[in-house]
């Protein structure tokens, strides 16, 4: 099972953008973004457990919601700066995690969707 990201693409900085990703029966969601020459980060997760949660560098800049109705995750991004710049990643997985959700392991993963500010 792979997931399939969409809305990603070039904006200048102040813009905005809305990632999807089509999702059903997972419980743990989550954005995860890679810069070049970077490392994978986690963005944004929610969870019933512990809501949403947002790396500092997106807090007030991005939402992450999920609609229950027609299974789809969303990361509304707002304000962009070239440093959002990367291939954002929707993940999930149905299990819970002894680590916070930014940094836990998840089982499914989409193949990216390209997001550029300049």
């Amino acid at each position: 099972v792979q997931l399939v990201e969409s809305g990603g693409g070039s904006v200048q900085a102040g813009g905005s953008l809305r990632l999807s990703c089509p999702a059903s029966g997972y419980t743990y969601m989550g954005w995860f973004r890679q810069a070049p020459g970077k490392a994978r980060e986690g963005v944004a997760t929610i969870d019933s457990e512990n809501g949403p949660t947002y790396t500092g560098s997106v807090k007030g800049r991005f939402t992450i919601s999920r609609d229950n109705n027609t299974n789809t995750l969303y990361l509304q991004m707002d304000r962009l700066i070239p440093g959002d710049t990367g291939v954002y990643y929707c993940a999930a997985d149905m299990r819970p995690s002894m680590l916070p959700p930014l940094v836990r392991a998840y089982s499914v993963w989409g193949q990216g969707t390209q997001v550029t500010v300049s």
